[in-house]
């Protein structure tokens, strides 16, 4: 610490992202990356955009791309919002949609980014406990709230609420903003892309960073309303104009372009997460229903923290939370079939 810090740096608890090892023959499942890489397309695009243009500025806008974001969800180019990853288009919302005088509420075991943000930005918040089963419970907010976010499928644990269950949030919440953070709804879960037509307070964020492979890329992007849009794009004016980059941009284009390589790789990962299910079940595992391209997992005579420190050992690295409710989980990115033989054979050995 230092006597420069101002009295927020000095409170502030930042999140603590994935860990990112350097070592030899790792199996590196533990931050939801996507194993099978980006569309071809995407990295010509990239490479072809890295020339002498990048002396000049982007499009602060993002034109070109948030017509093609529109073309692909069925939306007009003004219901669109782009952002140097949705890590980005979500602080942005909390600055710009979910600061109100009645508390914020979201889960109480979900993204850890998002009570950074309220302690960040000096926003009130309540957390809603997962029921028993871990699941989210629309009936549990049915409470006063000066706004909504939900993470569907949410995270860590990978479970997902139906449209029909966000549609009727969104009717009984319909005098407050209501995000849905869409982080993996590409890998089996029901978008929210087509209530925005009918529900003004609606805002809906997607990434590009998992089902399509970019996470190096940064972009993510947000649907709603276009004064939902417009008071994104305040905040994003008054902080930094150009967030994305003209590779990052073409890139983005690319890929939406490559609509076969892209559902080709989300059906993938798809079955491998059914693998991996199988495995950990056939291992005694407990693992939670997912429609992420990660699981949520944990085996009765074992602790969550002993079993992430045996895999390291055999550089193999998943994800473990020390909170209480899920100190015993471990959450396990879906790999290749290679690396999902790695972590099953290394596990069959520690949990014997």
């Amino acid at each position: 610490m230092s006597r420069f810090w101002s009295s927020l740096t000095h409170e502030l608890k930042p999140y603590v992202p994935g860990e990112q090892p350097r070592m030899a023959d790792l199996v590196k499942l533990n931050t939801n990356e996507n194993p099978l890489g980006p569309s071809p397309r995407a990295l010509e695009a990239i490479r072809a955009a890295a020339a002498d243009t990048l002396r000049l500025y982007p499009d602060p806008q993002a034109t070109a791309l948030r017509a093609a974001l529109a073309a692909y969800h069925d939306v007009r180019p003004e219901q669109v919002f782009v952002g140097n990853g949705s890590d980005e288009v979500l602080a942005h919302a909390f600055v710009a949609l979910l600061k109100h005088d009645a508390p914020l509420l979201f889960p109480d075991i979900t993204y850890s980014f998002y009570p950074v943000y309220c302690r960040l930005f000096g926003i009130a918040y309540e957390t809603v406990p997962l029921d028993q089963a871990m699941q989210i419970r629309i009936a549990d907010y049915r409470r006063p709230a000066g706004a909504i976010i939900i993470p569907n499928p949410n995270a860590p644990t990978g479970s997902a609420l139906s449209r029909a269950e966000i549609r009727g949030l969104l009717d009984e919440h319909s005098d407050v903003p209501v995000v849905a953070d869409e982080a993996y709804v590409d890998f089996g879960a029901e978008t929210a892309i087509p209530l925005v037509a009918s529900h003004r307070n609606l805002l809906v964020v997607q990434t590009m960073s998992k089902s399509r492979a970019l996470a190096g890329l940064r972009v993510g992007y947000a649907i709603g309303d276009a004064d939902l849009i417009d008071a994104l794009t305040r905040v994003k004016d008054s902080f930094n104009s150009y967030p994305l980059g003209r590779p990052a941009q073409a890139g983005a284009i690319a890929s939406l372009e490559d609509d076969a390589y892209f559902q080709r790789s989300r059906v993938r990962v798809i079955e491998g997460r059914e693998r991996l299910i199988r495995g950990l079940k056939e291992a005694g595992f407990e693992v939670l229903p997912s429609l992420a391209n990660f699981v949520f997992a944990r085996h009765p005579a074992h602790e969550g923290a002993a079993l992430a420190a045996a895999l390291r050992e055999q550089a193999v690295i998943v994800r473990h939370f020390s909170a209480p409710r899920i100190a015993d989980y471990l959450r396990i990115t879906v790999g290749t079939d290679e690396q999902i033989d790695r972590l099953l054979s290394a596990l069959s050995g520690i949990v014997r």
